[in-house]
């Protein structure tokens, strides 16, 4: 005997999961703060849309996804506006549905349509939601889901190229050093792939903003922050010794304010911070066209195995002309 009242529901398409997440978003916008009620089932309903557009891309655990469904949900993602949908909605969500979303996001970046990074294209085509994600730093609710959201745009090189290049960038250099330990941090990682990850947008950036760039980055060198000093002069080390900025790394190591910081970094009380500046100091002392000027460099304590190479730096520092008033 059967029960076909029991029937399980048919699994929704593509078009219906992309509708269904449109309808329950744009719904957002008509419940107000009075309507209490209203206003959680309709987040109610979003999470559950979410649940489902999970399950479609990345499987329930037990079934793997159908990647035709999962191209097509993309397609219908972008054609619909969903992606600017997801973006604008992140701040009024419950935790669960933003912890759903950003692993949608993820997935639907790095899926291709036709031979296309079809959502990925879309966020060209609307840089504007690249703005929103960099300025909610400053939202600390939601703000660790952005910075996940950016570096996997920052995966395409012309999307990270438009984040250097955008007037929202500087804020990264405040965002590094936000008084919330984890967002300042998950800021800085971000801060990191977008001067990381590609060589050549990087090195064009900084050839086109040189003065600004390092104007701004001399501050996190010198920060009263151990941890800013620390993770900037690493992240320096990093980027200016990549083979496409060496034109970079030869205009830096000419300029004596930026040596200055240097042997200033060697006196740091932290001696993670003496050695690595000293890594880079070396380059400076290396560099035939070096600034004729006071060399002197502190000569605290270093580790055993830096000694030999520090006495070969110092006897090349004493063999500069040296002149007076370089203070460090």
């Amino acid at each position: 005997m059967s029960f076909s009242f029991f029937k399980p529901s048919r699994p929704k398409t593509p078009q219906e999961v992309a509708k269904a997440i449109n309808d329950s978003l744009t719904a957002l916008d008509i419940q107000t703060v009075a309507e209490v009620k209203a206003l959680e089932k309709a987040l109610e309903e979003v999470e559950k849309n979410f649940g489902i557009m999970r399950c479609m891309l990345v499987g329930d655990g037990e079934t793997e996804p159908n990647m035709e469904q999962v191209s097509q949900l993309a397609f219908e993602m972008c054609k619909e506006d969903g992606l600017a949908l997801l973006v604008h909605k992140l701040p009024i969500l419950g935790w669960e549905a933003r912890k759903d979303l950003v692993h949608c996001w993820s997935v639907l970046l790095k899926q291709k349509v036709d031979d296309t990074y079809c959502c990925a294209q879309y966020v060209e085509s609307h840089y504007e939601l690249l703005d929103f994600l960099v300025v909610s730093y400053d939202n600390k609710e939601i703000a660790l889901n952005c910075g996940a959201m950016l570096r996997d745009c920052i995966r395409f090189p012309i999307l990270a190229k438009y984040i250097l290049e955008s007037a929202s960038f500087v804020l990264f250099f405040k965002f590094v050093e936000l008084p919330n330990f984890d967002v300042a941090s998950d800021a800085f990682s971000t801060f990191k792939d977008l001067l990381t990850k590609h060589g050549t947008v990087v090195s064009e950036f900084l050839t086109a903003h040189y003065d600004e760039f390092f104007d701004l980055y001399e501050k996190l060198l010198t920060s009263p922050n151990y941890v800013t000093r620390r993770q900037s002069l690493k992240l320096l080390t990093d980027f200016l010794l990549e083979p496409p900025n060496s034109h970079i790394m030869k205009r830096y190591i000419l300029e004596v304010r930026f040596l200055k910081v240097m042997m200033m970094l060697l006196k740091d009380s932290s001696k993670n911070i003496q050695i690595a500046a000293f890594h880079i100091f070396k380059v400076f002392v290396a560099n035939p066209n070096k600034p004729r000027e006071n060399l002197s460099a502190g000569k605290g304590d270093e580790d055993d195995q830096f000694e030999e190479e520090k006495e070969l730096i110092i006897k090349e520092i004493e063999l500069v002309t040296q002149l007076p008033n370089l203070g460090c």
